[in-house]
């Protein structure tokens, strides 16, 4: 799949996950530097918010928006998932008091989530950085619900997620 920065091509590694797939394992770490695993979140539905950076103004906008959105959410979980290091993502929670969702970090484990779900950038100004995406996986690790912005600089669709979530 391939996606665009700005108008610009971009390609992504990996084939994007798509919904009534078994949702890859992964391995991610958490603010603490603990790891958080696929099945850490079982039993519950897991929203997948990923992006390139908390840095840029869009992704910083859909973490917002998504912690807003966590707290209508029934028995699901919002993770924000990117290769910021875990130390920048909970200074930027604590500044912007965001404490419905959980970040999470792909700064360990590079070679693994980003090419299982296929949203690692391959080449571009955001090479190696993660393509805005979401992602939602039920209580059974089941993909139901997956897409990819068609330009890194939109918001994702989170009428479309919630709607994903509502059935």
């Amino acid at each position: 799949m391939n996606t665009k920065f700005k108008g610009s091509p971009v390609n992504v590694a990996g084939e994007f996950v798509k919904a009534g797939a078994k949702a890859p394992n992964f391995e991610l770490s958490k603010g603490d530097l603990s790891t958080f695993k696929l099945a850490d979140g079982k039993g519950k539905r897991l929203l997948l918010n990923i992006f390139p950076s908390l840095d840029t103004s869009v992704c910083a906008m859909s973490v917002r928006r998504f912690n807003q959105l966590a707290s209508q959410m029934e028995n699901t979980q919002v993770l924000c998932v990117s290769r910021d290091l875990p130390f920048a993502q909970s200074r930027f929670c604590t500044a912007e008091g965001i404490a419905n969702v959980t970040v999470l970090s792909d700064f360990r484990y590079k070679s693994t989530f980003g090419e299982d779900y296929g949203v690692v950038m391959t080449d571009g100004p955001l090479n190696g950085l993660f393509a805005r995406s979401v992602v939602i996986i039920d209580e059974n690790g089941n993909v139901v619900y997956s897409a990819m912005t068609a330009d890194i600089t939109d918001e994702p669709d989170y009428d479309g997620a919630m709607k994903a979530l509502s059935k």
